[in-house]
């Protein structure tokens, strides 16, 4: 068996108007995310964990967001596709490892539904599936809640 591991960070800025999506679940927030797609930091970031693990390249390079296809599309539909990109090259997911860099709202009480849905798209057990909550401690573009950044570390198998 043979093992890789990747990493992953991606962030947004936060906007006026816009649904904030994190995980695969829409969050009730006064802002959401700006991107050409959802924006949904911990997604993008778990794609170039995998993307990185698998030497694929990153997401940007599979899904670029100057392309007309991928404009506002759901990043649950991104995050099954590279984990087929990386099935296609012989991985399956092991585990995944992840930090949301948030001062508002809190991440935390949406731990469990974002594990769940997460799971469903990769195919792998919530059990396999870490997501922790941090602030900046008000510094920095999160600490004034000008965006959202994620980390992530993902661990990946051959099949």
């Amino acid at each position: 068996m043979k093992i890789r591991v990747g990493f992953g960070y991606d962030m947004h800025r936060l906007q006026e108007g816009l649904d904030l999506w994190i995980g695969g679940i829409k969050l009730d927030y006064r802002m959401g995310l700006q991107g050409h797609s959802d924006a949904d930091v911990l997604i993008h970031a778990i794609c170039d964990a995998l993307l990185g693990a698998a030497n694929l390249r990153d997401i940007g390079f599979h899904f670029p967001d100057n392309a007309d296809e991928f404009h506002g599309i759901d990043s649950k539909i991104l995050l099954k596709e590279t984990v087929k990109l990386i099935a296609a090259k012989g991985y399956s997911v092991e585990n995944i490892d992840a930090t949301v860099c948030a001062e508002q709202p809190k991440i935390n009480p949406h731990i469990p539904k974002m594990q769940e849905t997460l799971s469903g798209v990769m195919g792998i057990g919530i059990d396999c599936i870490s997501i922790k909550a941090t602030t900046s401690e008000k510094m920095g573009f999160v600490g004034r809640e000008e965006g959202i950044a994620a980390y992530t570390v993902a661990l990946i198998r051959t099949v």
